[in-house]
């Protein structure tokens, strides 16, 4: 089973991955590959993101992760997916995987919080400005990030809510996707919702 975690920068992606490894469960970051790439390149992150899929597909991340992934799904029979950008990434995992096989978990927080959010974070990649902040939302949007997130079979808002609370919400949601088949939760995954 594939837990691909969708969600716009700072929306809180990374909190989801700590709570998934705390599980138990392995994780294979995109955005790690994309970084290595742009490394190897010598290129800046976002551009390095952009050329990928322009010279190969816009599923190209996807198919650079791909060993990862068959890797530990053998290992574990479950893994995260942390970054996922597109429909096209979407499609070639459910296209190799299986459909059913792939369960996406959508991370909501607003512009604001994100934006608070990644000014503290600090990760190299991370916008100093509100006006970088606002181009690399439209940079992920161009990607078609909202089509995926729109493709949610469940969403977690991250707003308002304690660190803690956040990741009791990630727990529980990890815990019920892996108690099993998605037809064994009322309604299935697309009713499926943490309470705020």
């Amino acid at each position: 089973m594939l837990i691909c975690v969708v969600g716009m920068p700072g929306a809180g992606k990374g909190e989801f991955v700590k709570v998934a490894r705390e599980e138990g469960i392995p994780v294979v970051v995109m955005g790690d590959a994309v970084r290595r790439e742009a490394e190897r390149r010598g290129m800046d992150v976002g551009e390095m993101a952009k050329r990928l899929r322009e010279e190969r597909g816009m599923d190209a991340v996807a198919r650079l992760v791909e060993e990862d992934v068959e890797r530990e799904l053998r290992r574990a029979g479950v893994v995260v997916i942390d970054g996922i950008r597109n429909p096209e990434e979407l499609e070639y995992f459910r296209d190799r995987f299986g459909e059913r096989s792939v369960i996406v978990v959508a991370i909501h927080a607003s512009p604001q919080t994100r934006f608070e959010r990644l000014r503290i974070r600090g990760r190299e990649d991370d916008p100093d400005t509100k006006r970088e902040f606002e181009e690399r939302d439209e940079r992920e949007l161009g990607f078609g990030i909202g089509d995926v997130i729109s493709r949610a079979d469940v969403m977690i808002v991250n707003e308002r809510v304690s660190l803690p609370e956040f990741r009791e919400k990630c727990r529980m949601v990890i815990r019920a996707i892996l108690r099993g088949d998605p037809d064994d939760l009322p309604g299935g995954f697309d009713h499926l919702r943490v309470p705020d």
